[in-house]
């Protein structure tokens, strides 16, 4: 694996660049993107972000995140995945990723998950609580000095991914970059309203109703939610609108592993793993083909849901102390 400092000096000789995040983006993807493309832009280097979707509303008062594209424009000549555990995390960005690889293009790496392939030429990949922790100093050894819209874009991944400085991964580096962040003027209070609190009227029905059906396993120790495809048609509502429900069942006290079964298509399920820490999640999600970190991960099923909900009852059962 690389050194930050290495892939710091392969990014500031690049002549332009396309920067790749995975599929169902989150505050840190969209975050460590977005914050990253500023920096090539203040360098004078053309850069751009590729999604293969709709980036969730919540993030576009993100400088940028109107001009996040489905398909490479620019066709940079360094390939960069951030917050991507492996290529298939890019989901229809894939094969142009791919394609980009084998013409010869820089592929570079900069992830936080424990799962992390190492898929690229180069690679940097550090446990942290959010991803944007690695881009901030990335940043600085590329000698950015952070903006405004860098500091809010390293911000917003920072509080997302820690689950606002809530989970067990948060460490003093976190807090110092943080304050990096606000010292920069990021704006703690707007990011806050936009991510945690702003949200719509169907949004917050769908949210009520999901929770009223939260179903308990395994002594009460086990939380699962279900959103279904004719929820959200009811509702009006995107995929998007799903983030954060899972949180809701990891705060009831007996409960050590909540889950959240989002039904993407007929017999299709993505399912949101969280964990208070007695159950390390990303092995769950691994037996699935999926992952993550210790205590966030998430996996797809194919099925109905009470064989999806049987199966990772059954592995979850097995991990948690008898």
């Amino acid at each position: 694996m690389n050194t930050l400092s290495e892939i710091a000096d392969i990014l500031k000789c690049l002549k332009s660049a396309t920067i790749f995040t995975h599929m169902r983006p989150d505050g840190d993807a969209v975050g460590s993107a977005l914050a990253l493309r500023r920096a090539f832009l203040l360098r004078g280097i053309p850069a751009e972000v590729i999604n293969e979707g709709d980036i969730p509303e919540k993030f576009s008062f993100l400088e940028g995140a109107g001009e996040i594209r489905r398909a490479p424009v620019l066709d940079g000549e360094g390939y960069i995945c951030v917050d991507s555990s492996d290529e298939a995390r890019l989901g229809l960005a894939q094969s142009a990723f791919l394609a980009g690889a084998k013409r010869g293009k820089v592929t570079v790496n900069i992830d936080h998950h424990i799962s992390n392939t190492r898929f690229c030429k180069y690679n940097f990949v550090r446990c942290r609580a959010s991803n944007c922790e690695n881009v901030a100093e990335l940043l600085r050894l590329m000698g950015v000095a952070s903006d405004k819209a860098i500091a809010d874009c390293l911000l917003t991944g920072m509080i997302t991914d820690s689950g606002g400085f809530s989970h067990g991964d948060v460490n003093g580096d976190t807090f110092r970059a943080a304050a990096a962040a606000a010292d920069a003027g990021a704006d703690i209070g707007k990011i806050s309203y936009e991510v945690f609190k702003k949200q719509s009227k169907p949004r917050s029905e769908l949210y009520a109703e999901v929770i009223a059906r939260l179903r308990y396993d395994l002594d009460d120790r086990l939380a699962v939610a279900l959103v279904t495809q004719e929820q959200l048609t009811r509702y009006g509502l995107k995929q998007d609108a799903t983030e954060g429900i899972v949180d809701f069942g990891l705060s009831v006290a007996p409960v050590e592993v909540s889950i959240c079964m989002m039904e993407v298509a007929k017999g299709q399920y993505k399912a949101s793993l969280r964990s208070k820490g007695t159950v390390n999640v990303n092995e769950v999600a691994g037996i699935f083909g999926g992952g993550g970190h210790i205590l966030a991960s998430g996996c797809m099923f194919f099925g109905s849901f009470e064989e999806c909900f049987d199966r990772l009852r059954y592995a979850v059962r097995q991990r948690l102390p008898q």
